[in-house]
Formats: structure tokens, C-alpha cells, sequence
């Protein structure tokens, strides 16, 4: 009776909205490690994802002009959010390594900037905080690839971006540990005056992963309006909700290892998902309580903390003595 229970619950639109879920997730953790690793915490995160999320949607509606909003519309916005959080990010770099702001301050004031320039945008474009369901990007359409078992269905008839995050995990993956820039990011974050000493510019290592950091969340932002829900809501804590946070614990709960922040994006999707889920199999749970499940997983991956090793001189400025 149990494992028909469970297999009740465990299933491929589960696991598909899971997957869906935690695209932004693991995109900002992915790009958010990166950062720390190189010895810089970028906790700007959660406000990067909320430019990304407002500047992806607002600049489809603008090309759109009147009509109705096209997938051509909605991918130029992507492209647009992309380009904008890199161009922030760019900013946000200058002012922690070359004028070394405080990291934790100049990170949560990117924050407090995101929670007000996102509703602002929105009634500038749409006329209210909340700009209504404007439209999302498609699934894929690989009718060959989709006929593999369990991946197919999963990986080739959902959105593209979860292809994309598996993509960028991997690939991410393969960057740290088997290539010599990873080596020179891990480095940076661990013994700068060793990377140094060797004639690599440890600044400029960092000013890549700081900007990679916050594109990344930009993306992530983007993915959540264009790929995920089609709109944008500015009440409250905005459409982004927190996620920008979580991917900070995903990735520590990963172990500052890409596919380890991909998997912990996937556990807290899955919590996430759970409500639709348990209507969907007929539990009745009171959807307050299953609201909840996600911030208990993160309050339980917390006390795991202790056990992940932080690079060692993150948050520490460096000054080449040349």
C-alpha cells in the first residue's frame, strides 16, 4: 500500500513541474557559487533575479507595441534581461572589488533597489504592480527525442530552460574542476597571493565570477516570468519570492558543487510542487501547511551548514603588491 502511495505521488507531471520550479533555483545558486567561490558573496542575488524578472517581461511587451506578444517578442526580452543584469552586475563589481564595499551591505541595498524597481516598472509598462498574464515561452517540440523512457518526456516536451539548467550544470561542472580557469576561480577564493604569484590577475578572475554571478540571476529571473509563469506580480516580496535566497542555500547545501546546487534546486522544486500534487492524487492536506514545506526544508538544510566548507577568504578584499 505504500509503494502504491508513493507511486501515486512520484510521478512524471511531478517530477516535470519540479524540474520546472527549480530552473530558477538552480541558475542563481549555479551563478552564485561561482562568485563565492572566487572569494566574493554576492547575496545581491534575490534583487538581480527581480531586474531580470521585470526587464525580461517589460522589454517583450514594449516590442510587442500594441499587439499581442509573439515568442519572438518573448525571447528578445530574455536576450534584453540578460544583457541589462550583466551590465548591473558590472557596476556591483566595481563597487566591492575595486572600491571594496562592504559585501553584505552593497548586496541586500541591490536587494531593497529590485523590491522597488519591480512594481515601479510594472505600472510604468502595464499600469499596475502586477502586469497580468502576458505570455511565456513554449515547450519544446522534439516529438524523437521525447519518446525515451522517463528523459524524454521530462527533458524534450517541457521547457526549454530545464534542458538549458541541466546544460549549464554540467557544463558549469566541467569549468570548475577540468579546466584551468577553474582552477585560477577556485584559487581566488582560496589563495589569491598564490594565483598571484603565478602572474594571474586575481581581481579579474573575481570581476568575471561577480558579473557571471549576477547575469546568472538575471537569467534565472527571466526564466521564472518567461518560461515559468507568463507574468509578473510586484506585491509584496515580487514574483521572485525569495528564490534568489534559496538558491544561496542550494548551493551551499550542494557544496559549492554545480550539480550538487542543480539537485538542491530539485529538492526544494519538488516541495514547491508538492500542493499541486497532493490536489492533483486527492490528499487532503490543508494547502496552508503544504505552503510551508519548502521553508522547512530550507530551515533543515540550514543546520547542515556547519558541515560545507566556505572558501576561505571569501569576503576579503585583495590588493596585488605589485
Amino acid at each position: 500500500m505504500a509503494g502504491s502511495g508513493l507511486a501515486r505521488l512520484l510521478t512524471l507531471g511531478y517530477l516535470d513541474r519540479s524540474l520546472s520550479a527549480a530552473t530558477p533555483i538552480a541558475l542563481v545558486a549555479i551563478g552564485g557559487l561561482f562568485a563565492e567561490k572566487s572569494g566574493v558573496f554576492n547575496i545581491g542575488v534575490e534583487g538581480f533575479m527581480i531586474f531580470g524578472a521585470v526587464n525580461g517581461l517589460a522589454a517583450a511587451s514594449l516590442v510587442s507595441g500594441s499587439g499581442a506578444v509573439t515568442q519572438f517578442d518573448l525571447w528578445i526580452g530574455l536576450v534584453v534581461a540578460v544583457l541589462i543584469s550583466a551590465l548591473l552586475t558590472t557596476l556591483f563589481a566595481v563597487l566591492m572589488i575595486r572600491y571594496e564595499a562592504d559585501q553584505i551591505v552593497a548586496g541586500l541595498a541591490v536587494w531593497f533597489i529590485g523590491l522597488g524597481f519591480g512594481p515601479f516598472t510594472a505600472i510604468l509598462i502595464w499600469g499596475s504592480r502586477n502586469s497580468g498574464t502576458v505570455g511565456r515561452i513554449g515547450s519544446l517540440d522534439l516529438p524523437v527525442l521525447s519518446g525515451i523512457p522517463v528523459l524524454g518526456p521530462v527533458l524534450f516536451s517541457a521547457s526549454p530552460f530545464v534542458l538549458l539548467t541541466v546544460a549549464i550544470a554540467l557544463g558549469a561542472w566541467v569549468f570548475l574542476y577540468r579546466t584551468r580557469y577553474g582552477y585560477w576561480l577556485q584559487a581566488a577564493g582560496e589563495n589569491p597571493e598564490a594565483l598571484d604569484t603565478a602572474g594571474i590577475d586575481v581581481n579579474r578572475v573575481r570581476y568575471a565570477a561577480v558579473i557571471f554571478s549576477g547575469t546568472m540571476a538575471g537569467l534565472a529571473g527571466a526564466v521564472l516570468t518567461l518560461g515559468v509563469t507568463g507574468n509578473f506580480i510586484g506585491s509584496g516580496m515580487t514574483i521572485v519570492d525569495g528564490r534568489g535566497w534559496i538558491g544561496i542555500v542550494a548551493y551551499l547545501f550542494g557544496n559549492y558543487n554545480p550539480i550538487g546546487a542543480f539537485l538542491a534546486a530539485l529538492l526544494f522544486g519538488a516541495m514547491d510542487m508538492l500542493q499541486i500534487q497532493f490536489q492533483t492524487i486527492g490528499v487532503p492536506l490543508p494547502s496552508s501547511l503544504v505552503d510551508l514545506f519548502p521553508y522547512v526544508v530550507v530551515i533543515v538544510v540550514l543546520t547542515f551548514y556547519g558541515s560545507t566548507r566556505m572558501p576561505s577568504r571569501v569576503g576579503e578584499p585583495y590588493e596585488s603588491e605589485e
